[in-house]
């Protein structure tokens, strides 16, 4: 199988020391990365870097020897399945809003069919500036994509909205429109996920959770942004960043994801509950902290609301969303009891998980599913990733939207 190809644009700043690290980990996630360098960029990182790192060779001169005999900004454009520029300067967007193509990036970039992402580096105030924020939104509304830019100390010294996002975070987005195939088919929808534990607190320093990491719901919500959903993620206490195009909604409890989750889902189109809330949580809260003594401690729990039930309820009688799929994870009886719970709930689809101690989902990166419809059979997917799977969800989601509206 062939690899998926990334075109890299480096562009003269600071962060394109940075560069080389999201290089590094397309090619460690199976990438095949090509890389053009403005002539800038070559003054913060050599073209040995990114050649070394990817395999392949760096194009910088337009008028260079070619090392095979095309013309080298079609052929590359044309390669591409995701174009990337990152860091991404002030000049190269401007150039690229105005239709300007006076370098072999530049060039490359006019001619290329591939989805295009742009991730801005620079100072505060040249971002801020209406000049450039004007450019951005021009090619937004031509279907160029953005991640944008993290608040922090620049390398100026000055502090604020300018710093190229993390490594991690342009990685995730890249891979997602990859694994999407540059699909925009969430154009127009909202999109509403639920992710993640949650915590019910016994005394200031205690709580109960379980082992959810949230990492299912987040490759949901960042796949259905990068397919151009907007997109609400109503999320547990985790360690990961944030889905590039979400909106956060961060919570901690129970009760506090059920308002969040039906708050956001009063005029959602797509809802997919995939957080692991508590069943139960401490009957009563001790505002002191618990101290040990001998002998036992009895923990009285309450029944927590079941959130599905009530996004069930609500659909019925508001008809939002307009597409509900739950989650099942289940240590036996995996279809039947995801079954029960399809119907019991008012589900389009669920997503069945099977917990032992050979194939638990909580914490990996990887996963195996069964997808139960309605007079479907039910569909296993994996062992995949589960950005692979988060998309394999969204498609048959999307067929469920289009086919009931």
């Amino acid at each position: 199988m062939t690899s998926p190809r990334c075109v890299m644009g480096v562009t003269g700043g600071i962060a394109a020391a940075k560069a080389s690290s999201v290089a590094s980990m397309l090619v460690k996630a199976g990438v095949d990365v090509h890389t053009i360098m403005t002539r800038a960029a070559c003054e913060f990182v050599t073209p040995l870097t990114f050649r070394t790192i990817s395999g392949n060779p760096v194009t910088v001169d337009m008028f260079a020897e070619p090392d095979q005999w095309n013309v080298k900004h079609v052929s590359l454009a044309q390669s591409a399945d995701v174009f990337l520029v990152a860091p991404a300067t002030a000049n190269l967007i401007g150039k690229v809003a105005s239709g300007i193509a006076d370098d072999m990036l530049t060039t490359t970039i006019m001619a290329t069919r591939a989805p295009v992402i742009i991730a801005p580096a620079m100072n505060t105030g040249m971002y801020t500036n209406p000049i450039l924020q004007r450019n951005i939104a021009t090619l937004a509304e031509l279907g160029y994509r953005f991640v944008e830019p993290e608040c922090g100390r620049l390398a100026c010294g000055d502090v604020g909205q300018g710093r190229m996002a993390q490594p991690e975070r342009i990685v995730s987005y890249v891979l997602h429109v990859l694994e999407a195939r540059g699909a925009s088919d969430f154009t127009g929808l909202k999109v509403v996920v639920n992710a993640g534990p949650t915590r019910e607190a016994i005394d200031p320093i205690r709580f109960i959770t379980n082992r959810s990491s949230g990492k299912m719901g987040y490759a949901l919500a960042g796949a259905a942004a990068a397919r151009g959903a907007r997109v609400m993620l109503v999320s547990g206490p985790v360690n990961l960043p944030r889905p590039e195009g979400c909106q956060l909604i961060p919570v901690e409890s129970a009760e506090q994801m059920l308002n969040a989750t039906l708050e956001a889902a009063s005029d959602a189109d797509i809802v997919i509950a995939s957080a692991a809330v508590a069943d139960y949580s401490p009957a009563r809260y001790s505002p002191a902290k618990i101290k040990k003594a001998e002998g036992g401690l009895a923990l009285e729990l309450a029944r927590t609301a079941d959130i599905l039930a009530r996004l069930g309820a609500q659909r019925a009688a508001a008809s939002y969303p307009k597409v509900l799929v739950g989650f099942a994870a289940e240590t036996d009886d995996l279809l039947a009891n995801a079954q029960a719970k399809l119907t019991s709930k008012n589900l389009d689809m669920i997503v069945a998980n099977k917990v032992d101690p050979s194939s638990s989902p909580f914490g990996s990166d990887t996963n195996t599913v069964v997808l139960i419809r309605p007079v479907h059979e039910p569909e296993r997917i994996g062992p995949a990733s589960k950005m692979h799977i988060a998309h394999a969800v969204l498609d048959r989601t999307l067929s469920i939207y289009r086919t009931n509206h």
